[in-house]
């Protein structure tokens, strides 16, 4: 069984259609369909509908549009993602998060700011008013 495989989220469970390995390192602008799980190094920007596994070994130095983007690894730039991001284990990112769910694991280094959009809001749910917090 993979290592990685163990601590799986619930985003990563599915199956991988690309798999960048240790040793590989990329330039310029990668989009996919599916599943991605990058442990090599990558510089400049990703795209994607879909999901992005940084692994623990991964270091991506990039602008990030996908569906899910789950971190284990380094993260350098912005992030924009239409449905979730976790960042989990040893993830280390250094830049602003845009999802409606945002999940951030017990010991990671986050340096950024966080927006959480309503889904599918055009205007990112914002409406001008000040709606007061329901207390049990």
């Amino acid at each position: 069984m993979w290592p990685w495989k163990r601590r799986a989220s619930v985003a990563s469970r599915k199956k991988l259609t690309a798999f960048l390995d240790e040793g590989s390192e990329i330039e310029g602008k990668y989009t996919f369909t599916g599943t991605v799980l990058l442990n090599g190094k990558f510089q400049g920007e990703i795209d994607s509908p879909d999901t992005l596994i940084i692994g623990e070994r991964g270091v991506v130095n990039a602008s990030v549009r996908a569906g899910t983007l789950v971190v284990n690894g380094e993260l350098v730039g912005n992030v924009h993602a239409s449905e979730r991001v976790e960042l989990s284990g040893r993830a280390r990112v250094f830049g602003d998060l845009e999802a409606p769910v945002i999940v951030l694991e017990e010991g990671v280094m986050f340096e950024g700011h966080c927006r959480m959009p309503r889904p599918g809001a055009a205007d990112g749910g914002r409406d001008g008013s000040v709606v007061p917090l329901k207390r049990p």
